[in-house]
């Protein structure tokens, strides 16, 4: 690819970033998600087959290619038949991965409390991997999944194993299933914060299945600890994820605070609040109303977050890390040691990860 391609490529990427973000946020109405749908309307197989990769990668199809169909079909668009058949396909994907999945987790509630995070925050999507968090001793849920699904492991890293957790390969299944077994966060040093998971977690129907997620509370807070504290970038997908939770009055900010404080992490939430509050703002015609209590901690805003390379990206130094921090001192002042021990141990895995990557372009087998 020469250079006027790749700007061309990255151009177009930035356009379907805006389109597929006008589609989720703005009204059926409004001329954000018109201007989307008339722009669509215009697109080669090509450039709909990267606005479906882009779509894909941030696990929002389903929330944006059914209005895109309905539109270009009144339109009497060729295209909406193309569109069509993505959804259906996704659709499949999905019904699938919750055929093998349930039974998973009903196999798994015999050893241990088995909650699934993050995987169905994105209903009706659903992510390439699927999360469970479990009471579980690991050895346990290794034996279970060998045993009853003939699952094999996926290689584990070394951020793996500090974070207590395991990829799955199930046959017949294309998403690895990755368990988190009594511990959270990149280095597993977040203990604490699984009482409330575990305590607070709720059955919800997803298809034809029941499954037990996590409260309003914990999604913002594992989708902080993911977000802010290990990947620096967010996807559209958990921008309308903690939307929808702002917007259906289904947090309880005191108590999000309270648990979020304890863990060290408090200002990382309220900040990640924020930044996602001011990019959903651009498409909405109605405010994205947040309590006193977040804004007053914020660290910095979403003016110093960037898209780049088809996500935004939070900025690392000095932001990101005066997080990480925050988070090593207050772990430190609860006196929980080897948790502190622990995520002391990031900054070594996060260089090497990037040393790796420059050198061979993957950080597999570290991070």
């Amino acid at each position: 690819m020469n250079k006027s391609e790749t700007i061309d490529s990255t151009v177009h990427s930035t356009r379907c970033f805006t389109q597929l973000s006008a589609l989720l946020f703005g009204s059926d109405q409004s001329d954000g998600t018109k201007r989307a749908i008339r722009d669509v309307s215009s697109y080669d197989r090509e450039h709909l087959g990267q606005l479906w990769g882009l779509a894909t990668s941030h696990h929002v199809l389903m929330r944006t290619f059914p209005a895109l169909d309905r539109g270009m079909a009144t339109q009497g668009n060729s295209r909406s038949e193309w569109l069509e058949n993505a959804v259906k396909t996704e659709h499949a994907r999905i019904h699938h991965a919750l055929e093998v999945l349930a039974p998973i987790c009903a196999a798994l509630e015999e050893v241990g409390e088995v909650i699934v995070i993050k995987s169905l925050d994105h209903w009706p999507d659903l992510g390439n991997d699927l999360d469970l968090y479990t009471t579980a001793a690991g050895t346990e849920v290794v034996s279970l999944m060998h045993e009853r699904f003939q699952a094999r492991l996926a290689g584990r890293s070394w951020g793996d194993r500090l974070a207590n957790k395991w990829n799955f390969i199930v046959p017949g299944l294309p998403e690895l299933v990755e368990v988190h077994a009594g511990r959270l966060g990149q280095t597993g040093e977040q203990v604490a914060i699984t009482d409330s998971l575990v305590a607070r977690a709720k059955r919800a129907e997803f298809g034809a299945h029941m499954f037990r997620v996590p409260s309003g509370e914990d999604r913002v807070i594992i989708s902080t600890l993911q977000r802010m504290y290990r990947h620096f970038y967010v996807r559209l997908c958990d921008i309308a994820n903690i939307a929808r939770l702002v917007d259906s009055e289904a947090i309880d900010y005191l108590y999000l605070e309270s648990v979020a404080r304890s863990a060290g992490i408090w200002e990382g939430v309220a900040t990640y609040l924020v930044v996602l509050a001011e990019y959903v703002e651009q498409y909405r015609d109605r405010a994205f109303r947040l309590p006193s209590l977040i804004v007053d901690d914020v660290r910095f805003f979403g003016t110093e977050v960037r898209l780049r390379k088809r996500f935004l990206r939070i900025p690392i130094f000095p932001q990101g890390a005066s997080l990480y921090v925050k988070e090593w001192a207050r772990l430190l002042f609860n006196g929980e040691v080897l948790n502190t021990l622990r995520l002391s141990l990031l900054p070594g895995l996060a260089a090497a990860a990037a040393v790796a990557a420059k050198i061979s372009g993957s950080d597999k087998g570290i991070w």
